[in-house]
């Protein structure tokens, strides 16, 4: 019988972890961890394309925009992240300078951690070794599923789905349905269309319900009929 108790104990011990969420403020609190809390204000320029890839950030309040500039000057919006989501991680993977600029877009707070921290954690921090392997398979999917919209949907629907996940809609503890401000030439440059077409949609959209402005951008869920319409 205490064979029968301690197996489930241990089993019980090892789900409750398995099932531990990791705990940003725990993170930030704990002893022996190097980082950093950085604020930005709007539009301030976090890193640029081509600076030193020597940390990984995390954000803990606000809005950043990561884009890319081609030779021509052309610079293209390739996402928009929020509060918990991780970027500035290519480093982690051998590349030795940004691949493109991180830009506050509402005043921000960013978590820097060193790259040799970074892998120290995440040998030692199991918890956190998870989520961050959780973000990294989430963000591969999410990039295969901007491919496909981008090539076989109309701009109607890349815009509705942009504004969703904008929105973070379907994120789980994060029930957030207002967008910061964000003008309409950053989604033209998100979506891959003009600015006088986002006009179009966005009024079309604010006339069947699905959007409204009151104090920032309220995205409505039933925006996702949109994206599901054949």
């Amino acid at each position: 019988m205490q064979k029968i108790a301690n197996s489930t104990n241990s089993k019980s011990k090892r789900k409750s972890t398995q099932n531990r969420v990791f705990d940003v403020q725990a993170f930030l609190d704990s002893s022996g961890v190097s980082r950093n809390v950085v604020e930005y204000r709007r539009s301030q320029k976090i890193y640029s394309q081509g600076d030193p890839a020597t940390s990984v950030m995390y954000i803990q309040k606000g809005g950043v925009k990561f884009s890319v500039v081609n030779e021509a000057g052309k610079e293209a919006v390739l996402t928009i992240l929020g509060p918990g989501d991780f970027f500035g991680e290519g480093g982690m993977a051998g590349q030795s300078v940004r691949m493109g600029t991180a830009t506050a877009i509402t005043p921000t707070t960013v978590l820097v951690i060193e790259k040799k921290e970074m892998v120290r954690v995440i040998h030692a921090e199991h918890a956190f070794s998870d989520r961050f392997l959780s973000y990294m398979l989430s963000r591969n999917i999410r990039i295969e599923e901007d491919l496909i919209d981008q090539l076989f949907n109309s701009s109607e629907k890349r815009l509705a789905r942009t504004l969703l996940l904008l929105a973070r809609y379907g994120k789980e503890n994060q029930p957030q349905q207002v967008i910061a401000k964000i003008s309409q030439e950053m989604l033209a440059e998100m979506i891959g269309t003009t600015r006088s077409r986002v006009n179009f949609f966005m009024n079309k959209f604010k006339k069947l319900g699905f959007i409204r402005y009151n104090g920032g951008l309220h995205v409505d869920p039933s925006l996702l009929s949109v994206v599901l319409h054949e």
